[in-house]
């Protein structure tokens, strides 16, 4: 079975689109799943590669069980709209940027990852990067109930089935 490969996306990424790659790791490893996916971040801006996601989110995730130290920001490349099967967008600025930014046969792939958590009446994670410390665990708990429904999403759809 090939893997779903999935990209999550955010501005720098060194505060969202890196904690939504460490909790839906997390989520995955602990279901047993992590050979059904390749997942990965990256931020449409270039402004922190190379860097180790912000300590606060990595304080804030490992809180929660969920470590981020090991990833390291990239920027988004022309071959992840063909590499991934979904990009997940955290907010409008970032959905726009990638949308701008992608061939036309891959538009669909381009998704908001709070799409996948519509009970919570919300389609933007914020960006907490200028915030004091409840804006990293605002996004981990928005970036936890969306993993949740994302993972529901693929298997409700046929993407993956668990015993496989």
């Amino acid at each position: 079975m090939e893997k779903i490969k999935v990209l999550f996306v955010c501005m720098g990424n060194i505060c969202r689109s890196p904690t939504a790659e460490g909790v839906f790791a997390k989520l995955i490893g602990e279901r047993g799943l992590d050979h059904h996916f390749s997942i990965d971040s990256a931020g449409t801006h270039a402004y922190h590669v190379g860097e180790a996601p912000d300590p606060r989110a990595q304080r804030a995730a490992r809180e929660r069980g969920v470590e981020l130290a090991g990833i390291r920001s990239r920027k988004v490349i022309f071959g992840d709209f063909a590499d991934f099967d979904f990009v997940l967008a955290m907010d409008n600025d970032n959905h726009g940027t990638l949308t701008a930014a992608c061939p036309d046969e891959h538009k669909e792939k381009i998704r908001y990852l709070l799409d996948f958590a519509p009970h919570l009446n919300v389609r933007e994670v914020p960006d907490p990067y200028y915030g004091g410390v409840y804006g990293f665990e605002r996004v981990l708990d928005l970036v936890e109930a969306a993993s949740e429904g994302f993972l529901q999403h693929l298997h409700e759809t046929g993407r993956f089935s668990p015993m496989a």
